[in-house]
């Protein structure tokens, strides 16, 4: 176990910082003093800082930790790195915009330093808990174990249901988006599959494919759903274009329960900037299904950081999943996990969470311009590894409109070609609903003292057990 002494002029952003860092390394905390424990102290290293003032952000580096015989230095020069990159501070406080009032992935500063497909937050923790087993020696270090029922890293199938209504008129888009790219042979295709998909609806078949490829896969999902009232100009802004009521809308949330998938609410352009307008949406996606809403996600990523995440938190959400690049697949905050949210105005959130999107199918397809679904899965490949060396959480976005009848051949078998990569790798595979209450039950687990035996005893006021535990050698360790 260790203890975490820290300086007593932290900034907000420095402390949110340290708290990340120590729950993305999986270093069980003891919050009582106690004899024979590794400390973590954080110190400023002759360092000159002034309250309050803007300091200059580097990357993170995962050597820059200081070992002693008196326990790991966390330098706050590094502190501030970190803090940087897994706020996206630099994101915050921009006022630059795309065309579709995004922030540019380029503000991002791991984008604009090429190594957004590199987590590197995740690995400084991974650096930390190395600096404390080396000098705890023959003290215990005892880590929280990574993901449940054994399994060493994450991964979550999410969905972004943008088409219902009107589905011809995304064929058409999709075809002249083929044509700018010269993908004759696709179009082709497309159209030798429209007789088909005039005898039926489209929309609905693969709704019905991808639930069927989760069934046998026993793999269950998180989609998101549009919820407001679409007009001609969202229509053509691409936004709002079905109807929450429609029957088809109501026939497909009916299936997505039946298989005891998560829904949550895919906000609109309107919420980008309105707590109203996510109350409302959130009010009514909930008397439709009879269930919570817990998750939210932006259509097409659209969102201010920072402001955005201050109206998803008012209008009662738990967690956020908009955080990754529309244009990259990579680790937007350089964090391949669940992390807790840090506004610069208003500090760290207790209650609301962001969960970064890694991968994206649109991503590969429509910015990348490569049109060849196995390629698609082999970039997922990629970053589930490194998700996976560092027992980290991989999340990805199929969008089920991905099928042949509108403009994606061979969609429906990469998808199932996507899961059975995933299966291969066994991660722990959840909603995200799910996959947040767990990590922060792991995040708010805490040791009080040991025991006789050497056992820590878990602090009281968590709900229900505490999660399982281990040492440095993934040996299984017993609470008190």
């Amino acid at each position: 176990m260790i203890r975490v002494a820290a300086s007593s002029n932290l900034t907000l952003l420095e402390r949110f910082a340290l708290d990340t860092l120590v729950d993305q390394s999986r270093l069980l905390v003891l919050d009582n003093d106690g004899a024979g424990v590794a400390d973590v102290v954080v110190v400023s290293d002759l360092e000159t800082h002034v309250q309050g003032a803007p300091q200059p952000a580097s990357l993170p580096r995962a050597d820059s930790f200081v070992r002693s015989d008196a326990g790991v230095r966390i330098p706050r020069a590094v502190l501030r790195s970190v803090g940087a990159i897994a706020s996206a501070l630099a994101e915050q406080e921009s006022d630059a915009v795309d065309r579709f009032g995004r922030v540019p992935s380029s503000v991002n500063e791991a984008f604009a330093e090429g190594v957004a497909r590199n987590p590197i937050v995740s690995r400084c923790a991974i650096a930390l808990r190395n600096a404390v087993v080396d000098v705890a020696r023959k003290r215990p270090v005892v880590l929280l174990q990574p993901w449940p029922d054994g399994h060493r890293w994450g991964a979550a199938l999410t969905h972004d249901l943008d088409v219902v209504e009107w589905w011809p008129a995304f064929t058409a888009l999709r075809i002249i988006e083929l044509a700018r790219k010269s993908e004759w042979r696709l179009i082709r295709n497309v159209i030798a599959a429209l007789p088909r998909t005039l005898r039926g609806n489209p929309v609905r078949r693969a709704i019905e494919s991808i639930l069927s490829a989760e069934r046998d896969e026993a793999v269950r999902s998180s989609w998101y759903v549009l919820c407001g009232a679409p007009t001609l100009a969202s229509m053509r802004r691409g936004d709002l274009t079905y109807r929450p009521d429609a029957p088809l809308t109501k026939t497909i949330l009916a299936a997505i329960e039946r298989e005891t998938h998560e829904i949550g609410l895919h906000g609109s352009f309107d919420t980008m900037l309105s707590a109203g307008a996510f109350d409302q949406q959130r009010r009514q996606l909930q008397a439709m299904t009879g269930t919570e809403v817990r998750g939210v996600r932006q259509h097409y990523l659209r969102m201010r950081p920072g402001p955005t995440q201050r109206f998803m938190q008012r209008a009662g959400f738990a967690y956020d999943a908009t955080f990754g690049f529309p244009d990259l697949n990579g680790f937007r905050l350089g964090v391949a996990d669940v992390v807790s949210h840090f506004d610069a105005s208003d500090g760290a959130s207790e209650t609301f969470d962001r969960v970064p999107l890694v991968w994206m199918d649109r991503t590969v397809s429509k910015y990348q311009k490569i049109e060849q679904p196995a390629r698609w899965i082999d970039d997922a490949a990629q970053l589930a590894e490194v998700c996976a060396r560092v027992e980290g959480l991989w999340v990805g976005l199929w969008h089920p409109n991905v099928t042949t009848p509108l403009g994606y051949p061979e969609g429906e078998q990469a998808y199932r070609s996507l899961l059975l990569m995933l299966r291969e790798r066994s991660p722990y595979i959840a909603p995200l609903a799910d996959i947040v209450a767990w990590r922060r039950r792991r995040r708010h687990a805490r040791a009080i003292a040991l025991d006789e035996r050497g056992c820590p005893v878990a602090a009281p006021g968590t709900d229900g057990p505490p999660p399982p535990i281990e040492n440095s050698s993934r040996d299984v360790l017993e609470w008190a």
